[in-house]
């Protein structure tokens, strides 16, 4: 028997294992059976080329768990180890720089383990000691037997393995007994060992009979060492996809369609992609690929593997050319990940484009969910906006498909502004603005609905492509307003009517979280007699803001601002403009002749000669006259329009052709209309 030392230069090691790894030490059981799996294939590989002309045999990998001894075994029938190969590559852990290494690394966990050939020493993260039961594949080979206890000490003498093979056998502490549980071992085995190349067994195959599970005698094995992903395209059907979906998803619903990866050069890659139907919470669909390193699960938080879009994908990648435990610096900078990346970017576009250009219906059909990850795409990755660009696609009012440059033919030359830039008129709800729709429709507009999700931040987006394309909300103006043309029409009121006329519209609908503005327009008499628009740039911040968009903050919290568009040819507003001439001429003129007179006079003073003291005195004097003067005619304008039905029945049915007249303000709307048609 001998003993001795594991070769280490600090040690510092078994600490930085126990307790640095500690959040993550579950990754244990991945780390000895991947050891186990690379045994088995090695003794495989010997016997391809002739080095080992022995019978293989059966291959499994056994787990095996002794509660009683509070063991866990890990069994395989690979290569095995000599002495002299347990001393070259247990007892030596070959790294140099220990003190740098542990200064860098220490809160690293996921670098430590595997990339610095530490995957066995993870044993140590929930066990009190370890042995090792092995006997090499070499003829005349001696079993071997080493035991070590957390410590740099170790003992290696002859075993009593008479099998070829390796056993890991770790003696489970305390803290850490939740590993000698069968449920969690079997959740472990799932997550990281389902897809393994080698048969992997832990415990029997269970039944129901007389409404009892009991165990049989069959060995259960728990992975599949042959997955859909490891296959050729050409050997799978279309329901061979599928359960392999459902196998990675049970609960989830069918994908649209698939992309199956199969690379060699100049990296290894292979996998399939599922387009998942997205719903509205995309973070709900993040993290869903899965990522496997020779069949060895890795981790299904790829976002650093793989553009931060295609996390809204699911299914699986493997790739030997990511190592199983690396920093996310790592992935960062390494060039195969970037190589990788890049593939899968344009694999996934050229895939869609594909489907687009032979299956348009198809692809139109599935647009709706396909939609949310497409544009996310675009958003943030410029080569897959560049891909995307011919096969995005909008869709109109009336449910048709246009890519970009279709639509631009389609409405070029009826919406082309005076200043020559294209104008797409849109909504975002079309049940909501149909009004608005339909009065766009009537002047020969075409409108897109634009409801998604991400619809506000991909608008501003293709706006910054072209400078001479800009989106408008149908209900951002009236529409003579939307695309301005060379004409207009003003409305025949003279200033003095409009100032007037102001505070009386905007009397009824005083709020403290939105801001009114009045404008008077001549639409026509047939067009609405009062309307309401939002203007287009502070709406769209407003929902970027809500949204969450960078940046945005100060407009969220800014009150809602609305103009109230007042039609001065309708017939309805010239009786307003008729009554308050009617009653209130006798008490206004006073005030309008006050204060002219008042106006006069700051011109005056604006004119004189006198000192720049004198005439800032003077027109302090004059302001707070002016001030008080024109408070009593507002108050009096105002009034009237808080006390004229007509005025508040008009605002009332602007607020409601916008969804904006609810709760009280509503059930009283419908009691003024039924005392009205009496």
């Amino acid at each position: 028997m001998a003993k001795g030392k594991i070769g280490v230069t600090s040690q510092d090691l078994f600490p930085i294992i126990k307790k640095f790894l500690y959040s993550n030490h579950d990754i244990f059981l991945r780390e000895i059976i991947a050891n186990a799996v690379d045994a088995t294939q090695k003794l495989n590989t010997l016997a391809s080329t002739g080095q080992y002309k022995g019978e293989i045999g059966d291959t499994t990998i056994e787990v095996k768990l002794d509660k009683e001894a509070k063991t866990l075994t890990i069994s395989d029938k690979g290569i095995g180890m000599t002495k002299d190969e347990i001393k070259k590559y247990i007892n030596q852990i070959a790294f140099s720089g220990a003190e740098e290494f542990l200064d860098k690394y220490k809160d690293k966990a996921n670098a430590i383990i595997g990339h610095f050939g530490l995957g066995f020493y993870s044993s140590f993260m929930v066990s009190d000691q370890v042995e090792i039961q092995t006997l090499s594949y070499q003829e005349g080979a001696e079993p071997a037997h080493w035991t070590c206890d957390g410590t740099p000490e170790y003992t290696l003498k002859k075993g009593t393995k008479t099998e070829r093979g390796t056993d890991i056998i770790m003696h489970i502490s305390e803290d850490e007994k939740e590993f000698l549980e069968e449920p969690r071992i079997k959740e472990l085995l799932n997550k990281y060992c389902k897809f393994l190349p080698i048969p992997i067994a832990f415990g029997k195959k269970k039944d129901w009979k007389d409404g009892k599970e009991i165990e049989t005698d069959e060995v259960l094995i728990v992975n599949d060492t042959n997955p859909t992903w490891t296959k050729a395209p050409a050997d799978l059907k279309q329901e061979d996809y599928d359960a392999f979906y459902h196998q990675l998803y049970p609960f989830a619903e069918n994908p649209m369609f698939h992309i199956h990866l199969n690379v060699d050069y100049p990296f290894n890659l292979t996998g399939i992609l599922y387009f998942p139907k997205i719903k509205n919470n995309m973070e709900i669909q993040k993290n869903k690929i899965q990522l496997y390193s020779n069949q060895v699960f890795v981790t299904d938080s790829v976002e650093d593997i793989v553009p931060e879009f295609l996390t809204l994908l699911h299914g699986v990648i493997d790739s030997p050319d990511i190592p199983l435990n690396v920093s996310r610096s790592y992935l960062q900078s390494d060039s195969n990940v970037r190589k990788i990346s890049n593939h899968i970017t344009k694999k996934v576009a050229d895939s869609l484009h594909d489907l687009f250009k032979n299956d348009r219906a198809s692809f139109e059909e599935k647009w709706n969910d396909l939609r949310i990850f497409v544009q996310y795409g675009m958003l943030t990755d410029e080569k897959f906006a560049e891909r995307a660009k011919p096969f995005f696609l909008l869709e109109n009012i009336e449910g048709k498909y246009f890519t970009l440059e279709e639509y631009e033919n389609l409405v070029k030359e009826n919406q082309t502004d005076k200043d020559n830039n294209v104008i797409f008129l849109y909504s975002q709800d079309k049940d909501a603005q149909y009004s608005y729709i339909q009065v766009a429709k009537d002047k020969g507009y075409d409108v897109l609905l634009m409801d998604g999700q991400l619809d506000t931040h991909f608008i501003n987006f293709l706006e910054q492509k072209d400078s001479n394309k800009r989106y408008t909300r149908v209900d951002a103006d009236v529409v003579n307003k939307l695309i301005v043309k060379d004409e207009t029409t003003e409305s025949s009121l003279t200033e003095q009517e409009r100032t007037d006329l102001a505070p009386i519209f905007s009397a009824p609908l005083q709020s403290e979280k939105i801001n009114y503005m009045v404008n008077f327009e001549a639409l026509g008499e047939n067009a609405q007699p009062v309307l309401i628009t939002q203007a287009e740039f502070m709406r769209r911040m407003k929902d970027m803001s809500a949204m969450g968009g960078g940046g945005m903050n100060f407009y969220g919290e800014m009150p809602d601002s609305y103009t109230l568009i007042v039609n001065t040819d309708h017939e309805l507003v010239k009786r307003i403009i008729k009554d308050k001439e009617e009653k209130l001429e006798g008490e206004i003129t006073p005030f309008n002749e006050k204060i002219a007179k008042l106006e006069a006079e700051e011109k005056a003073i604006d004119e004189s000669k006198d000192a720049d003291e004198v005439k800032k005195d003077k027109r302090e004097k004059l302001t707070e006259k002016l001030s008080s003067e024109r408070k009593q005619k507002e108050e009096l304008l105002s009034n009237f329009g808080k006390d004229n039905e007509l005025v508040k029945q008009l605002t009332d049915l602007a607020l409601l052709s916008n969804n904006m007249l609810k709760g009280e303000d509503l059930a009283a709307f419908v009691k003024r209309s039924v005392g009205m048609i009496k």
